[in-house]
């Protein structure tokens, strides 16, 4: 079934009108959900370092958007260049609806063989620049009477991977603080996370390859390590979890506030 063809989900016009801002958007689950937005009728910035990516990712889209498609290049571990990139995209595009927060994470391996500064660059590039973005942009939210907030984070949340302890960490850290702000927003706002299980991604790849360097292990016994754990036996096409992110942003989704939903083809033992 192609999620953006035949088997589309959604309205074409389901989010006409509506100006997503997304992160991590050159590759992967980001690129997958801009897709799924524009499909949906959305204006659609894609935010990543890499502008040749987010160039040619622009040009496949347009071939199926109705909603206007920008690129913005940014490191989020560049905590000072933030807010002179949010000037442009609030200045140049008006104001943003719905806000898809995403990092890359970071390199596999048991937790006590990093080091405290091994921690400084994923907690920047995730928790800090979160929260950056998130206070400046929800203002705008409250004022239109229409906000939705997501992270793409991980199944580590609920159930700790083996041989990736600094990024189970750091999710646990982004869950618990988007938990507390579902408290503390307007009513209008909504915020939740989306847990990716084993996805057909180059992260998935790195994470193989960061995990065979640090334990030996062969990339073969990791990948079906992996797949022992998923009832489904397949890997999650990552626009199969973007339909879920682009759920989550719609109007009907108001009332769907601090959760943490895993697309992970089973793989969680928790109720």
């Amino acid at each position: 079934m192609d999620l953006l063809r035949d088997g589309f989900p959604f309205s074409r016009s389901a989010l006409t009108d509506k100006h997503a801002l997304i992160f991590g958007a050159s590759k992967g689950i980001g690129a997958a959900t801009a897709k799924m937005m524009a499909m949906a009728g959305a204006n659609v910035t894609m935010c990543a370092r890499n502008e040749d990516s987010l160039n040619q990712l622009m040009a496949e889209i347009n071939e199926y958007a109705t909603g206007k498609i920008t690129v913005m290049t940014v490191d989020l571990e560049q905590l000072n260049t933030i807010d002179e990139m949010l000037d442009r995209v609030l200045s140049n595009l008006g104001p943003v609806h719905i806000l898809v927060n995403n990092s890359g994470g970071p390199p596999g391996g048991p937790l006590l063989d990093n080091n405290i500064e091994d921690f400084h660059a994923p907690f920047t590039r995730h928790l800090h620049a979160a929260h950056q973005i998130t206070r400046r942009l929800t203002p705008g939210m409250e004022a239109e009477g229409y906000g939705r907030i997501i992270q793409i984070i991980s199944t580590s949340v609920k159930e700790p991977i083996p041989n990736l302890g600094l990024s189970n960490t750091l999710r646990g850290a982004m869950a618990s603080w988007a938990k507390s702000l579902s408290r503390e927003l307007h009513p209008c706002i909504t915020i939740n996370n989306v847990l990716p299980g084993f996805t057909d991604t180059e992260r998935l790849d790195s994470l193989a390859n960061s995990i065979n360097q640090k334990t030996g292990k062969s990339i073969d016994e990791i990948h079906q390590g992996w797949m022992g754990q998923v009832p489904i036996e397949r890997l999650v096409d990552p626009l199969e979890t973007a339909a879920a992110i682009t759920y989550l942003a719609l109007p009907i989704s108001g009332a769907i506030r601090g959760v943490s939903l895993a697309v992970d083809g089973g793989r969680l033992r928790g109720i």
